[in-house]
């Protein structure tokens, strides 16, 4: 009898053992399989977002800051496309005056071409962190989190006054329900190692970026 509790027990052992192991080294894979899915789509939100803002820009030479109106302009508002009619190459057709521009209004959102087909599908889509809305400890409530969206000026060397834009989404905000410890070693590799930001963004408040992103290929 005691001998079969020894055996149950050094089974059991043996089970735990192994099911360490494993979550040894499972534990990094998932972390590192999740955060890259969730990077792809908060990154094509991002580019979204970009370019909305792109258009509003054109059109009112400088960026909105608020989301209600960002979504509005591009349900709503027009823009004015220039087609050319004849060709500015062809020098009798200029002398005769048969070489025009014709200007007509198109609605935005018939000139935006966006890649995430949940913007797609609802433009009220854009203002939010794709997988924010899973609760985690730093979203107890697990509503959808927005995106923090700034816009300022800053004149150049050249003293031209350019408007610039900022949109971020932290990592916590679409990592948080993530393993805790390796969620806390990658924060800290890229903000103390490869001096980055905390999260995903594009542009930036404080130099002339050509609203760039933050992410690797960009």
């Amino acid at each position: 009898m005691k001998k079969i509790i020894l055996q149950v027990i050094l089974l059991a052992a043996i089970v735990g053992l192994v099911w360490c192991l494993y979550s040894m080294f499972n534990t990094p894979l998932e972390f590192e399989r999740l955060r890259k899915e969730r990077e792809a789509k908060v990154v094509e939100r991002l580019k979204d977002i970009r370019t909305a803002q792109r258009a509003f820009r054109n059109k009112y030479q400088k960026f909105t800051p608020n989301f209600d109106s960002l979504i509005a302009f591009v349900a709503n508002d027009s823009l004015v496309v220039e087609r050319a009619i004849g060709s500015a190459d062809d020098s009798l057709a200029v002398a005769q005056g048969l070489v025009s521009v014709e200007k007509y209004m198109v609605a935005v959102k018939d000139t935006i071409q966006f890649v995430g087909e949940e913007v797609k599908a609802d433009l009220n889509n854009l203002r939010y962190i794709p997988g924010s809305n899973i609760p985690s400890k730093f979203n107890r409530s697990g509503q959808w989190i927005e995106f923090a969206m700034d816009t300022a000026s800053i004149k150049t060397e050249s003293a031209v006054v350019v408007p610039v834009l900022e949109v971020f989404a932290q990592y916590p905000t679409f990592l948080g329900d993530l393993d805790e410890q390796q969620l806390i070693n990658f924060r800290d590799y890229q903000i103390k190692t490869l001096n980055r930001a905390d999260g995903l963004k594009v542009g930036s408040l404080t130099a002339t970026t050509n609203e760039a992103g933050n992410w690797d290929g960009e």
